[in-house]
C-alpha cells in the first residue's frame, strides 16, 4: 500500500516525510483493519514530523483523524463488522486499570499510546485500530467533513470545557484553524459571545461568518474583558497576551500538545484577581462520543481542503505556513 513515514524528524526543508510502499497491516486480537477514505492533517502531525514532539517509533506513519471502512476484524473483535464506517482518533490505548483510568480520566494514563505517534496512522491506504478506541461516525458528515472532527473537534470540545466559560460568557479564541473554527461554532450555539484573535484576513472573515462578535490580530486586545480564553496557536508568547485580556476569575485553556516557550509572567498584570491557566492533555473516549453527538445535533460547518494522499508533504508545508483554509484532509489519490 502507499504510505508516508517519518524517516528522520526534522524541519520540513529536510524532507523528513518520505513516501513508501508498505504491506497492508493485519488486525490482531480486538483490532479491526480499516481502509482509509480520508485522513485529516493535524498540527500534531506537524509536531511529530518536525521533531517538536520526541520520536516514539522509527518510521511511523502519521495521521490520527481517520475515517474509513472496516475491511477485516481480528480475533475477539465483535463491535464492528466489515462495511461499517469508523473513525480513528489520537488516543489509541490506555491501561484501563490505573487510578486515572478508573476515575474516568484516561487521558492522563501513563501507559496511554497514540495513533500516528506510537503506532501507524492514516497517511496510508490502510490502518489498524483497537475496536474499543474507534468511533461510529455521524452519517450527516461526509468522510472529508468527518475527519477533522476526530481530533480538531474533540480537542476543541475538551478545551472549551477546560476553559470553564460561564453561560452567556465572553470567550476569546487565539488562532483560528481547524480546531478553533469548530469550537467557535459550539460556543456560539451555546450562547457565548466569541471574540477571535488571529492572523490572516481569511481566518478572520471565516470567524465572522461563523458568528464571532469581533475579530482582531493575535496580539490585539479584545473589545471587552474575557471570561475565558482558549489558545489554539502553539505560540507561548501569546500566553501573557491572553491572560491580560481576561477579566477577574477568568481561565485560559492551552489547547495544544506542544507550545513554544512562555515569557516571564507578571503576577499583577497576568495572574492576580484569580485568573487561571489550564493545559489540555489529549481526550477521553467520552469526550469523543459527546462531541460527535453534539456536532451532528448542531450541524457544524466543517471547512476543509481535500488533498491527494500523494501530496501529504505539501499539505503539511501549507499548514506550517498558514496557507490553509480550514482543515486539509488527505484522500486516496484516485479520488482526487
Amino acid at each position: 500500500m502507499e504510505a508516508w513515514v517519518v524517516e528522520e524528524p526534522g524541519p520540513l526543508r529536510r524532507h523528513p516525510l518520505v513516501r513508501v510502499e508498505l504491506p497492508i497491516p493485519q488486525p490482531g486480537p480486538g483490532e479491526v483493519l480499516v481502509r482509509v477514505r480520508a485522513c485529516g492533517v493535524c498540527r500534531t502531525d506537524l509536531h511529530v514530523v518536525t521533531g517538536d514532539l520526541p520520536q516514539h517509533r522509527h518510521r511511523v506513519v502519521p495521521g490520527h483523524e481517520v475515517v474509513g471502512e472496516v475491511a477485516l476484524v481480528g480475533p475477539d473483535a465483535h463491535r464492528f463488522v466489515p462495511g461499517d464506517r469508523v473513525g480513528v482518533a489520537w488516543l489509541r490505548t490506555t491501561c484501563g486499570a490505573c487510578r486515572w483510568c478508573r476515575a474516568g480520566r484516561e487521558n492522563l494514563c501513563a501507559a496511554s499510546r497514540y495513533t500516528g505517534w506510537d503506532a501507524d496512522g492514516g497517511y496510508a491506504g490502510w490502518t489498524v485500530v483497537p475496536e474499543a478506541y474507534a468511533y461510529r461516525v455521524p452519517r450527516s458528515f461526509s468522510d472529508v467533513e468527518a475527519a477533522p472532527l476526530l481530533c480538531a473537534g474533540i480537542i476543541g470540545y475538551r478545551s472549551l470545557r477546560r476553559a470553564e466559560l460561564p453561560p452567556g460568557g465572553r470567550l476569546g479564541i487565539y488562532g483560528f484553524g481547524a480546531s478553533a473554527h469548530l469550537t467557535a461554532q459550539v460556543a456560539v450555539a451555546q450562547g457565548a459571545e466569541v471574540h477571535v484573535l488571529t492572523r490572516g484576513a481569511g481566518a478572520q472573515q471565516l470567524a465572522l461568518e461563523l458568528g464571532a462578535a469581533s475579530v482582531g490580530g493575535a496580539d490585539d486586545a479584545p473589545p471587552v474583558p474575557l471570561d475565558a480564553a482558549i489558545l489554539f496557536a502553539p505560540v507561548g508568547e501569546l500566553v501573557p497576551v491572553a491572560l491580560e485580556a481576561l477579566g477577574p476569575g477568568g481561565t485560559l485553556a492551552l489547547a495544544g500538545i506542544h507550545l513554544s516557550d512562555i515569557p516571564v509572567l507578571d503576577y499583577q498584570r497576568h495572574l492576580f484577581r484569580e485568573r487561571s491557566v489550564r493545559s489540555v492533555t489529549s481526550n477521553t473516549r467520552q469526550d469523543g462520543e459527546e462531541f460527535l453527538l453534539l456536532a451532528e445535533r448542531l450541524g457544524l460547518r466543517v471547512a476543509t481542503t481535500p488533498v491527494p494522499l500523494g501530496e501529504a508533504d505539501v499539505a503539511l508545508a501549507d499548514l506550517e505556513a498558514g496557507r490553509l483554509h480550514g482543515a486539509a484532509v488527505l484522500v486516496p489519490d484516485h479520488s482526487g
